[in-house]
């Protein structure tokens, strides 16, 4: 079976992560696998999401409230055995330092750059299928 990623998106607005699955598309790049999205708009839903299934990388909306995804980074990285990489959603390039105290692996500026998101996707995909964590289809 062809492997298959799972990607959380965590925002409490619908468009915001409708602009991340349209940004990620089916296959961010051509050498990484198909991604299925499990959306989340609040936290009790992520944490729910994270125990129940196996996800392979976390998208979360910095701008969230009222659990912000930089909060919600720094406590699935505290409470979650083998937490996925984090994607950070960051309103200001100011907020990067913010990022690097949440532990998140990367960040994309807020309004998504279609491109920027595809990219900082697929290198945390890469990095995932290196580790041969991805799950099966």
């Amino acid at each position: 079976m062809q492997p298959t990623a799972t990607v959380l998106v965590y925002s409490d607005d619908a468009t915001t992560r409708e602009q991340v699955r349209l940004a990620g598309g089916r296959r961010p790049a051509s050498d990484v696998p198909e991604v299925r999205y499990v959306e989340c708009a609040t936290l009790p839903a992520v944490l729910e999401a994270l125990e129940e299934r196996h996800v392979d990388v976390c998208v979360l909306d910095g701008e969230t409230a009222p659990a912000g995804g930089m909060g919600v980074c720094r406590q699935i990285k505290d409470e979650i055995y083998d937490c996925p990489p984090v994607l950070l959603l960051i309103g200001r390039p100011q907020d990067a330092w913010l990022a690097t105290w949440s532990r998140a692996e990367a960040t994309v500026s807020h309004p998504v750059d279609p491109v920027a998101l595809a990219e900082s996707l697929a290198g945390l995909l890469r990095e995932q299928a290196a580790e041969g964590s991805l799950a099966r289809a």
